[in-house]
């Protein structure tokens, strides 16, 4: 392809992304995008977003939008209380609920994946409220 046959004149980049140069995420950005993503909690039992996730978010949508060219892995995850079919069904709902509130904000749907992990994968003790809160979250990861 040469320069005057693509979408970016002034700077190098492959023929499969029309000669402009491919946006993969930076580790700086990676580092923000994990931040973010750590503070993204639900209600107990819920799919809702506890108070001020939405501003993660939207946070999290405007690096998405700055690195077009990388895609994501949203991950539920749940707290013990109640039964494994339960929280599995919940976690996929959760992780769910994250990649429409990101479509919402115009990433695109083929950039993301989403999956329930249940209460598999604890970060915190289920034994204490404090731990629980932190079980019910959402992880957003680069997809390989």
């Amino acid at each position: 392809m040469f320069d005057k046959d693509d979408n970016c004149v002034n700077e190098v980049g492959p023929p499969s992304n029309q000669g402009c140069p491919e946006k993969v995420i930076t580790e700086e950005a990676k580092a923000k995008l994990d931040k973010f993503a750590k503070a993204i909690y639900f209600n107990s039992g819920k799919t809702t977003f506890r108070v001020g996730v939405s501003e993660k978010l939207d946070l999290i949508a405007d690096i998405m939008k700055e690195f077009k060219d990388s895609n994501f892995s949203i991950d539920g995850h749940t707290d013990s209380q109640g039964s494994n079919k339960l929280n599995q069904t919940l976690s996929e709902n959760r992780a769910k609920a994250v990649l429409d509130y990101l479509i919402g904000k115009g990433i695109p749907t083929n950039r993301l994946s989403s999956k329930g992990f249940g209460e598999d994968n604890p970060i915190a003790s289920n034994k204490t409220s404090k731990g629980r809160a932190q079980n019910r979250r959402v992880e957003i990861n680069l997809a390989k």
